[in-house]
């Protein structure tokens, strides 16, 4: 008797349908393993308990992610313990919001500083958002006005940026950071944020929107797991170079060890 191939990423050789959607912004949540992966194979530890939200911790123990879709309003809450000069911080995220751009702040959270200094609004600019001022309101709309971003003041409450995405049929998400949260985190989002590169999405994960543009490619799930496995093998290598410079011993398998099992 023939066996069952496996389920997961590369196990069928029979090319499965996906989208490219534009903008990337209403592209749905998406895979979480896009961000988990990514940050464990930068060191970070999963606490999460066994069929619980995700939760995961960097390698310093100051910073926590979690993900939760099964409660209101759901979605992913990412926080920062005060440090030095740093003073805690906190940011909420819809689980509506796609991987991708999630991704541009927690990929960062694994990086050194730059030694420039950072500026929110330069990528927006960049992909030629309009920008308006009015009450204390600092606000920056994608050309087609369905991604936002903006600065919030209103005293006495404390003030906030506040980002999202929406269409006219009500999908969307919305995001929120508190004013300590470090500009190079909230840059890096907004760099994500305004990208106009699609997103890729499988048949059936499309959302029905009439603001999307789509285009259908044909991708083998051997090609899926391959590029999964770039990234956590780029994010391997980047720690793997940051303790040898530092001198520190390795936390993590070399950059080509194999044996790695994807996970959630």
């Amino acid at each position: 008797m023939k066996s069952k191939p496996r389920q997961g990423w590369g196990t069928a050789a029979q090319p499965d349908q996906h989208y490219l959607i534009q903008p990337r912004a209403l592209a749905g949540g998406g895979d979480i393993r896009h961000v988990s992966e990514f940050l464990r194979a930068s060191g970070w530890r999963d606490r999460s308990e066994k069929r619980g939200p995700l939760f995961m911790e960097s390698p310093d123990r100051t910073i926590r992610l979690f993900y939760d879709p099964h409660v209101q309003p759901g979605g992913w809450t990412i926080s920062g313990a005060a440090r030095g000069h740093q003073a805690a911080w906190n940011a909420v995220l819809g689980s509506q919001t796609p991987v991708e751009i999630l991704a541009g702040l927690t990929d960062a959270l694994t990086q050194p500083l730059s030694a420039h200094a950072p500026d929110v609004w330069a990528p927006l600019r960049h992909q030629h958002w309009s920008t308006t001022y009015r009450a204390g309101q600092f606000t920056a709309e994608s050309p087609d006005g369905t991604s936002w971003m903006q600065f919030h003041e209103d005293p006495p409450a404390p003030p906030v940026w506040w980002s999202g995405a929406g269409d006219q049929q009500g999908n969307g998400w919305t995001a929120t950071f508190t004013a300590t949260t470090p500009m190079h985190l909230v840059q890096a989002f907004t760099t994500a944020l305004a990208s106009p590169q699609p997103v890729m999405r499988p048949r059936g994960r499309i959302p029905h929107s009439a603001q999307i543009r789509t285009t259908s490619v044909s991708v083998l799930p051997s090609q899926l797991a391959a590029w999964q496995q770039a990234r956590i093998q780029a994010a391997r290598a980047a720690v793997w170079d940051r303790n040898w410079i530092a001198g520190s011993p390795r936390t993590t398998p070399r950059p080509n060890a194999a044996g790695h099992r994807a996970r959630r």
